[in-house]
């Protein structure tokens, strides 16, 4: 599709009236001269159809997003050094207007570390989980009745360093998730090449760290995203500072990930300078697992072996912008949106089910610094 063909289709879709849209898009961003918050989009799943709705939310570098199970509430990671003149990042809840795609403020805590990167709560929306990357540290907060959070009832600080001074003289805790057994929580910690395991109570959140549970990367690797299969037997850690993909198998009753195995994200002799990984997600068929490069500006995509978790690359497909940080699956796994960060704008694909491969829709949507995607269901 040429330049002037992908701009009338834009132009297109943009155009189409969504009053049946299904869900909402909401856009985690980096705040500067392009961009004052998060921003929002109508979508319909059924077409592809999407259309800007503009600034919900006026707040600095709310740069990771979560929602809450119920759809009503949204959360920012307010990825700072400080807060109310005090040193830490913050997060910051709101309650989502499905009508207008508006977000209204209802308050905001410390993360009690600097740069909060990444966030994500429990499927019962009892509890938020937050990973400091400048603090090097774990926190997680109640979430109340009214969808705001509570002062923080769990916070550690990480220790150690490894083989990269320059990038890893430090704990750098990059992104939190809960396994799918409910009962253990998972910080890939980019400092230390370590995913780190914590014991998760729904009524009281994170209760204590497992160091004896960790899974270790290798040395250099900076662990940074983490997906866990559909199935819940295994884990993919992508490693930002090596460009790789890590498999582990996953024992929900024990708390365990083993390794399986380590593939590059990048094409065969490509030797990785001025490149690095950021997401990494299993396509809700479990059949796929998806991989972005920054630098290289691309998206790799593989085959997932159902019965062994092992990955075989099948394409790297460039986005056409610039620094890929995030890119998510729209609800129903048919569409994949990229973000560019640099290039300031999210490019849609369409999903081919049988092999994973993405198609170009020509859909191109302009945000400032976009870094965090996340659909919300319009009831």
């Amino acid at each position: 599709m040429n330049s002037l063909t992908a701009a009338l289709a834009t132009s297109a879709l943009l155009a189409m009236p969504l009053s049946a849209a299904s869900h909402l898009l909401y856009v985690g961003t980096y705040t500067g001269p392009k961009s004052e918050g998060i921003h929002a989009f109508r979508f319909d799943d059924s077409t592809g159809a999407t259309e800007a709705i503009g600034l919900v939310a006026r707040t600095e570098n709310p740069t990771f997003l979560a929602i809450h199970p119920n759809g009503r509430f949204l959360y920012a990671a307010n990825e700072t050094g400080k807060w109310k003149g005090q040193d830490g990042g913050y997060v910051t809840a709101y309650a989502i207007d499905t009508a207008s795609g508006r977000l209204r403020e209802l308050g905001q805590q410390s993360t009690v570390g600097g740069g909060p990167c990444h966030l994500s709560t429990d499927p019962a929306g009892r509890q938020l989980m937050v990973a400091n990357y400048g603090g090097g540290s774990t926190v997680s907060f109640p979430i109340l009745a009214d969808g705001s959070v509570g002062p923080h009832n769990f916070f550690a600080q990480h220790r150690g360093s490894s083989v990269n001074k320059a990038r890893q003289g430090e704990p750098h805790a990059h992104s939190v998730n809960l396994g799918p057994d409910g009962r253990f929580a998972w910080v890939a910690d980019l400092g230390t090449d370590r995913v780190l395991a914590y014991a998760f109570e729904p009524s009281r959140g994170l209760v204590k760290a497992l160091p004896q549970q960790d899974a270790i990367l290798e040395p250099g690797s900076g662990p940074r995203h983490l997906a866990f299969s559909p199935d819940g037997r295994n884990t993919y850690v992508i490693n930002e500072m090596l460009s790789t993909v890590t498999t582990f198998s996953y024992d929900g009753k024990a708390g365990r990930m083993t390794p399986v195995e380590t593939v590059s994200t990048l094409p065969p002799g490509h030797d990785g300078k001025d490149t690095s990984t950021a997401e990494v997600r299993v396509h809700p068929s479990g059949r796929f697992v998806f991989g972005s490069n920054r630098g290289h500006d691309s998206i790799a995509v593989f085959q997932r072996d159902v019965a062994t978790g092992r990955l075989t690359l099948s394409e790297i497909t460039k986005t056409g912008g610039k620094t890929p940080r995030n890119f998510n699956f729209d609800p129903s796994g048919k569409y994949l949106f990229a973000a560019g960060q640099n290039s300031h704008d999210i490019r849609q694909f369409r999903i081919d089910p049988q092999t994973g491969s993405l198609i170009p829709t020509g859909l191109l949507l302009s945000v400032g610094s976009p870094v965090c995607l996340r659909f919300v269901k319009v009831p």
